[in-house]
């Protein structure tokens, strides 16, 4: 087995990880915003995250980023850090975490598209038709779930993926040079300056009084979603390269889907696995497709 297969092999069982980390994100966001201001949700748990990543790189001693390498962690930062927390956050206060599962399912493609025009990654037509067989299917998904329509809060979210997708291709490109984890921890800090008088601020007016429900929806976001899961997402997209390991995302809708039912008690259609065999298919398809890095 050569070198090159054994990295993809490798990247395509972290992204797993990220991605079964990712996939909780939407149910506890929902938990967290019932009762907190969404923005102070979204920024806050960058702050908490960002305090953690400080410790962290400090214990391991890591240098400071180059000129060019900062440049990448402000692209970065607004895309994972701003744009998908507060977008998403948003559209959880008005749509189920089932509805917002699907709508972000076209995630794969958006990154695959950032990781070819920005790097210059140059997937095969086999591996384009995958991805956007597996995005025709999650986005039908949504449309069927919606009665043949799209809900105003799917405009936030379909930013939060168009955010997403920036800040996964650059930091996955980062990450080969940096590290998955000190490409999130210094996209968190340098973000601090800016994020934490606004959450001051957020919280003073807002308010902070929340069940312990909700307390337990904030934390996950912070300290998972917002921080352990990228380790394994940007180390997957590193070693794997952006469009392929990026395909298995087209999994998360569906482990979110579940996780909402698990957590927050939404319905849970039987149908919905036939849309997951699907997808699953395709994203095995879009495996063995070739893509020039």
């Amino acid at each position: 087995m050569s070198t090159s297969v054994t990295q993809e092999t490798r990247g395509m069982w972290l992204g797993t990880v990220g991605v079964a980390i990712f996939s909780l994100t939407l149910p506890f966001t929902r938990m967290a915003v019932e009762e907190l201001n969404p923005v102070l949700v979204a920024l806050g748990r960058a702050v908490v995250a960002a305090a953690a990543s400080a410790a962290l790189l400090w214990w391991i001693g890591a240098p400071r980023p180059t000129r060019s390498q900062f440049r990448a962690l402000i692209i970065t930062s607004l895309g994972v850090v701003v744009g998908f927390p507060v977008f998403s956050s948003i559209a959880m206060r008005y749509v189920p975490a089932s509805h917002g599962a699907i709508v972000v399912g076209i995630l794969p493609l958006a990154t695959a598209l950032f990781g070819a025009l920005r790097f210059g990654e140059r997937p095969s037509p086999g591996f384009w038709i995958a991805a956007l067989a597996g995005s025709g299917l999650v986005v039908g998904f949504a449309l069927w779930q919606g009665g043949g329509s799209l809900h105003p809060a799917d405009f936030a979210l379909f930013a939060a993926t168009i955010a997403a997708a920036m800040g996964y291709a650059e930091g996955g490109r980062l990450s080969q040079s940096m590290g998955g984890q000190q490409v999130i921890s210094w996209a968190l800090v340098l973000s601090m300056p800016v994020l934490l008088p606004i959450t001051v601020w957020l919280g003073w007016n807002y308010g902070m009084t929340a069940s312990a429900k909700a307390w337990i929806g904030f934390g996950y976001v912070s300290l998972f979603s917002m921080f352990i899961g990228f380790f394994f997402w940007y180390k997957g997209l590193a070693l794997g390269g952006i469009a392929r390991v990026g395909q298995v995302q087209l999994l998360q809708p569906f482990l979110t889907l579940v996780g909402a039912a698990l957590i927050l008690g939404e319905a849970l259609d039987p149908r919905n696995f036939l849309f997951a065999m699907a997808v699953i298919a395709v994203v095995a398809i879009g495996r063995r497709t070739a893509v020039k890095r």
